[in-house]
């Protein structure tokens, strides 16, 4: 195993369990794009690489169908996983969160939402936050205008506001963990640099590792990306560090995605055997248009 993926691996394991984030990752990495459904044995083998014992992954998949997110179809001995409707509608909205450039056709305006207290205010609030929303105070919500706003959230009341004044650039300021989302960003790019000029500089790199590789790295960039709004680059510091983030996971994805794409050509299958090769989305991920 290469060095930086190894110190990377330590890292994690000093975190506290992230065992179900991790899951989630994959489904929406590398399974979503290749049918959505996948056998339990193959995340398995790859929790095995992260020295996680299959028990704990056995109560994160456990834990996530009761929670929602996962259906199970057993065959046999076999179980078989895939996204239930509600949990590939927030996935979509992610996909495009992570994968996407930001929006460049900014109109000056942001979409202001009101929650009430409804009995789903937290699913709400959840999805709202997953779609890159801030919130300045209970209740309210804002993002740049033409960010879909979740089904969860479909009955909340939506005025639009202007951030060109001293008042809305303060709006800004309190809706948004700007400062720890850019020390994040930075923490990002010391943890994964090292694993770029591994790639850059062609170094021996088995598929189990190039597709290893590629789960943690988005599972950390998404851990930071979902807590961005994206917001237009005139509202952002010029040393702002989520472009250069960006252009880094984006390098080290495009380099993984070959080998790691052959991990899953020959280790993963679903009800009917292997698993379908990828949409043509999954080339499309981190271009810049």
């Amino acid at each position: 195993m290469p060095q930086p993926l190894a110190r990377i691996i330590e890292q994690l394991k000093r975190e506290p369990s992230r065992t179900g984030s991790i899951v989630i990752t994959v489904f929406g990495d590398a399974i979503v794009p290749r049918g959505g459904s996948v056998w339990l044995g193959t995340l398995l083998e790859f929790f095995k690489a992260l020295d996680i014992d299959s028990g704990v992954v056995r109560t994160a998949m456990s834990r996530l169908a009761a929670d929602g997110w996962l259906e199970r179809n057993k065959v046999g001995r076999n179980s078989f996983y895939r996204l239930v409707k509600k949990g590939q509608q927030t996935f979509d909205a992610a996909t495009r969160h992570i994968y996407d450039p930001p929006p460049s056709d900014w109109t000056g305006r942001f979409e202001l939402l009101l929650i009430g207290n409804a009995g789903d205010r937290d699913a709400s609030r959840d999805a709202l936050r997953n779609a890159g929303f801030g919130s300045p105070l209970p209740g309210v919500w804002i993002a740049p205008s033409g960010v879909p706003v979740p089904e969860e959230a479909a009955a909340a009341i939506r005025l639009e506001v202007s951030a060109e004044d001293e008042s809305g650039r303060r709006l800004l300021g309190e809706s948004w963990p700007l400062d720890r989302t850019a020390d994040a960003y930075l923490k990002f790019m010391k943890t994964f640099e090292p694993l770029r000029g591994w790639i850059v500089r062609r170094e021996t790199l088995s598929d189990a590792d190039a597709f290893t590789a590629r789960i943690l790295l988005i599972h950390h960039y998404r851990r930071v990306v979902l807590r961005d709004p994206l917001l237009p680059t005139a509202l952002l510091p010029k040393d702002w560090p989520g472009r250069a983030a960006r252009q880094l996971c984006g390098e080290i994805y495009r380099g993984l995605l070959p080998q790691s794409e052959q991990w899953l050509d020959r280790h993963a299958t679903n009800e009917h055997g292997a698993l379908p090769k990828a949409n043509g989305e999954l080339a499309r991920r981190f271009g810049e248009t």
